[in-house]
């Protein structure tokens, strides 16, 4: 087995006093995708933040592979709406960067066309869209976000995953979500961690979906939704093959269906 990108060993954090995060062990390899769920204040942003240096561990610590490139996505990214600025302005900054590959970003992102609209006039959708291509201006080997579809719709969510499951497939990087939707993100992800301060339980969208302390936070509603993803998707698309068969990735019509037996 391949050495890990990243990892966490019996990491803790502290915050104003606070354990925030407890005896946290997760190893991140190339290429998976993995999604991190939890209730409100389960120290999830928090474990991302420990990932890329910006909290320092109370004790055990974060191992990187050498020379590691990382993206990161934010949860929300205030812009001055006084200040006129060009989505090709905002990815220069604080460094200049080319036409080309301003448009290459965007394009790898979803987001091809915007680059002479100013932030201020983007959509929702766009504005992620826009925060995840200047996350892939080093050509990441780790992509992580956080709660990067918070305040966009269920189709919009959808569509962002859909996305980033394609970035993933174009630039072979691993992917490590923060996500609070619940139902779309098991269809999205190799891998799913309960973190409620620990890790409560991991595994496959599966097996955390049947797992008790999943099912104490989160109620049995999610699994209903996540047995219609798979088998809508597998029985739609019996003669594919391959990456995007294998994790059963919803189409918008899937969703509100899923949405509807959730409820």
């Amino acid at each position: 087995m391949t050495a890990p990108l990243i990892a966490a060993r019996d990491l803790s954090v502290r915050l104003g006093g606070r354990v925030i995060l407890d005896d946290v062990n997760v190893e991140i390899r190339a290429g998976e995708i993995v999604t991190i769920v939890g209730p409100n204040g389960s120290g999830k942003s928090t474990f991302l933040r420990a990932l890329i240096g910006a909290v320092r561990p109370a004790s055990g610590r974060i191992e990187r592979a050498a020379g590691l490139r990382v993206g990161y996505v934010p949860q929300k990214l205030a812009i001055d709406r006084s200040m006129p600025m060009t989505v090709r302005r905002f990815l220069g900054l604080p460094r200049r960067i080319s036409r080309a590959k301003a448009e290459q970003v965007l394009e790898h992102a979803g987001a091809a066309g915007l680059g002479e609209r100013q932030m201020i006039d983007l959509s929702g959708g766009q504005f992620q869209r826009v925060l995840l291509a200047r996350a892939l201006l080093e050509q990441p080997q780790l992509l992580l976000l956080d709660e990067a579809t918070q305040g966009l719709d269920q189709p919009g969510a959808a569509a962002f995953y859909r996305r980033i499951e394609e970035v993933r497939q174009e630039l072979g990087c691993a992917v490590v979500m923060v996500s609070h939707d619940l139902h779309v993100v098991m269809a999205a992800s190799d891998r799913v961690i309960c973190l409620n301060g620990h890790i409560c339980c991991q595994g496959t969208p599966e097996i955390v979906a049947d797992a008790p302390e999943y099912r104490a936070l989160f109620g049995t509603g999610t699994k209903g939704a996540l047995a219609l993803y798979r088998h809508e998707h597998s029985h739609e698309h019996d003669h594919t093959h391959g990456h995007d068969h294998e994790h059963g990735h919803p189409h918008d019509h899937d969703h509100h269906a899923a949405e509807g037996e959730a409820r």
